[in-house]
């Protein structure tokens, strides 16, 4: 997790819990990730920093300055090579791992960019920012070849589902848009939240989207079936973050209340190899899937009168807090050795 107390923190969950506090950034600590291998740690700063750490006790890490101006997010691609950036001074960067130094910039939106992903294949990659843009960029070629626009407001983050061929954007105006690249094509509009979205998440059977708001709550979207399935109440304020964990059996989310809240999920196991089994196209990676046979041809907007199930931890499930952990301190040493 970061935090905007301008530490990373590395949690041990299975056995007696510790936790692991990385210092190193001289300011708030934006954006998180772990490579694909989970060998190195990737973070983002208002410091105009990239880190890359070795998430153990020694805590080498490598900083990657190149930005003006505050980064907002940092994502691995999927092969662990390169590390996306983007940052408030309008550009986007794309960094080597094992050089530890910049490949190359990219540059067209004319605001802040709130966030930059990888697509699957490395491809491409999909930016958003606060001049109302999403962007598609051509990795090889380094040019934007697509771009949406939205005119309600702004797109706060933006992801790619597990097959590569929809992104989905959270809004600053309260909306999540699925959209496909290949057809250029809205293909959902839900309108779920009371205030703006700052994170999604996609489970890894890119069936379910998880959403996260300053409402103070996270919606479970089901994809196929077009609705919201579960709102979730736990947090006090603002919920910033949100991620599926790589099997999709459980989710974290990150509050302004400085809570991090770790759940399980219960999809019907049987509906879902049910799913599976009727979306074996969507699952088979040989066999991109065609989204345009599950979702609307023409845009689709959803109102007011989704119905979902609430799930409050007060009442619904024991909201277990772990107890204070023992922290370990771990100060920023030489650079990492490629």
């Amino acid at each position: 997790t970061c935090s905007v107390d301008r530490f990373l923190i590395l949690w041990k969950l299975k056995t007696q819990c510790r936790a692991y506090r990385f210092v190193g950034h001289a300011e708030a600590v934006t954006s998180v990730q772990f490579s694909p291998d989970g060998q190195v740690l990737a973070s983002a700063s208002h410091d105009h920093t990239v880190r890359l750490w070795i998430p153990c006790i020694h805590g080498e890490s490598s900083v990657l300055k190149g930005h003006t101006a505050s980064v907002r997010s940092v994502s691995f691609s999927h092969d662990g090579y390169s590390v996306v950036s983007a940052s408030n001074d309008k550009l986007i960067k794309i960094w080597s791992v094992c050089y530890q130094r910049l490949l190359f910039t990219l540059f067209r939106h004319t605001g802040w960019v709130r966030c930059a992903k990888f697509s699957p294949d490395g491809r491409i990659i999909v930016s958003c920012g606060e001049d109302k843009s999403v962007n598609i960029w051509d990795t090889r070629n380094k040019i934007c070849v697509n771009s949406f626009s939205d005119d309600e407001g702004f797109a706060t983050f933006v992801d790619f589902n597990p097959s590569g061929t929809c992104i989905a954007s959270a809004g600053s105006n309260s909306t999540v848009k699925l959209w496909d690249i290949r057809t250029n094509k809205l293909l959902q509009n839900f309108k779920v939240h009371r205030a703006g979205v700052n994170c999604i998440s996609f489970h890894p059977s890119g069936n379910y989207l998880i959403t996260a708001s300053t409402d103070g709550t996270l919606k479970i979207l089901d994809l196929l079936g077009e609705r919201l399935i579960y709102t979730l109440h736990g947090h006090k304020g603002p919920v910033l973050s949100v991620a599926f964990s790589k099997g999709g059996e459980k989710f974290a989310s990150g509050g302004k209340d400085a809570q991090v809240l770790l759940w399980k999920t219960n999809f019907d196991t049987l509906d879902y190899e049910e799913v599976l089994k009727h979306n074996f196209r969507r699952t088979h990676i040989d066999d991109p899937p065609h989204l345009l046979d599950i979702y609307p041809r023409s845009s689709h907007f959803h109102g007011e009168n989704l119905k979902s199930v609430l799930v409050n931890p007060t009442f619904d499930v024991p909201d277990i807090q772990t107890p204070n952990p023992s922290v370990i301190d771990i100060r920023a040493s030489s650079g990492i050795s490629t």
